[in-house]
């Protein structure tokens, strides 16, 4: 066999071998989770999951990180959406592209919540604290300019920002991942057209 064809059946492997992996931390957390778990699912031996991965949280940080970096490709509609800026117009675009990512990615989503609770967010971290600066530098200029020429009340637009994405990921998550459907005792499209309008109208009355 040419190199070129084993290079192609080395990665197929180690694909099925994080395919399998992916579907068992999910459904079932890290701790319960053995290697011989993933070998078996993988239907690969123990001695070909050892060649490609060293140990289980190498495949468990591997697999958050393919998440992370599909979010971050700039061609990826989350990521054309943020490019754009267009803060808040954009809101009801905002709430179908992460329904969307969250429909897409459900199971490594769930991997994000085995992690808080079996390590106590070690393999998220990173990517969570990098966060408010990472919505500074697509949103911070256009946001100050328009805030200053009085298109955005007393506020801080930014945390605007991040409060909207953070509020349509954990909210799909409830109805999509966590199988608890109309937790806000209302259809998706009235609790999401809800949370928007309270964004840019506000509670109080002016």
């Amino acid at each position: 066999m040419n190199t070129r064809k084993k290079q192609d059946r080395s990665k197929v492997s180690a694909e099925h071998a994080l395919k399998a992996a992916l579907d068992l931390f999910s459904s079932q957390g890290f701790g319960a989770t053995s290697m011989r778990d993933i070998a078996d699912r993988a239907g690969m031996s123990m001695g070909n999951l050892y060649h490609h991965f060293g140990n289980k949280e190498a495949m468990f940080q591997q697999l958050l990180d393919s998440y992370w970096k599909r979010l971050q490709d700039p061609e990826h509609p989350l990521q054309k959406l943020f490019a754009r800026a267009n803060f808040p117009e954009d809101l009801e675009e905002m709430a179908a592209v992460i329904e969307t990512v969250v429909e897409d990615n459900a199971p490594y989503i769930l991997l994000i919540y085995v992690d808080v609770v079996e390590f106590r967010g070690d393999h998220i971290r990173n990517f969570y604290e990098g966060m408010a600066a990472r919505f500074k530098e697509l949103y911070g200029a256009k946001l100050e300019a328009r805030k200053a020429a009085g298109e955005i009340g007393d506020v801080d637009p930014l945390v605007a920002v991040i409060a909207a994405t953070r509020w349509f990921f954990y909210f799909f998550t409830i109805e999509k991942c966590f199988g608890a459907p109309m937790h806000f005792g209302m259809k998706p499209e009235q609790a999401t057209q809800e949370f928007i309008r309270l964004l840019r109208t506000g509670l109080l009355p002016r």
